[in-house]
């Protein structure tokens, strides 16, 4: 599910928790006020604005965690789903060996480790690292350090 998906199941969620808690609280208000005999000094009232504080301020807690999800989050490509092809115009500006580098790691589902790139193409580990810094410095590829080996993943 893609994450604005996400955000935006959260904050419809949040808004209905929204309209229960804003009920009960009026429930609870009418209740207080229809049978405590005591007047505003009662501990009754002092409960009703602890639990009004501490419940508004969860659900705007969750509203903002919401909207943080639609709009900042970026959606990433997940397990069993293929990674995004670049596009026919990106891949004419690429020489064969990077042409082949990209296409083995879309095909693994937009990440692989550069050892296996290594096997796979049967490239030396010189020519695998020029080639992926190409990709990189076109902005195509990242690769991330993962102990002794890296990992290349497709931007």
């Amino acid at each position: 599910m893609k994450n604005r998906n996400v955000g935006i199941l959260l904050l419809v969620v949040a808004l209905f928790i929204l309209f229960l808690i804003v009920s009960y609280n009026k429930a609870m208000e009418d209740i207080v006020n229809a049978t405590c005999t005591h007047g505003p000094e009662c501990s009754m009232y002092k409960t009703i604005g602890v639990q009004k504080t501490i419940s508004y301020s969860l659900i705007g807690m969750l509203i903002a965690a919401s909207l943080y999800v639609i709009i900042f989050l970026k959606d990433r490509t997940m397990p069993g789903q293929s990674a995004p092809k670049p596009s026919k115009k990106v891949l004419e500006g690429l020489d064969n060996t990077e042409k082949k580098i990209l296409d083995l790691v879309s095909r693994s589902e937009g990440s692989m480790y550069q050892s296996d790139i290594m096997k796979e193409t049967g490239f030396s580990k010189v020519k695998v690292t020029r080639v992926l810094d190409r990709l990189e410095a076109k902005g195509l590829t990242e690769r991330k350090r993962r102990g002794m080996t890296n990992i290349v993943v497709l931007r």
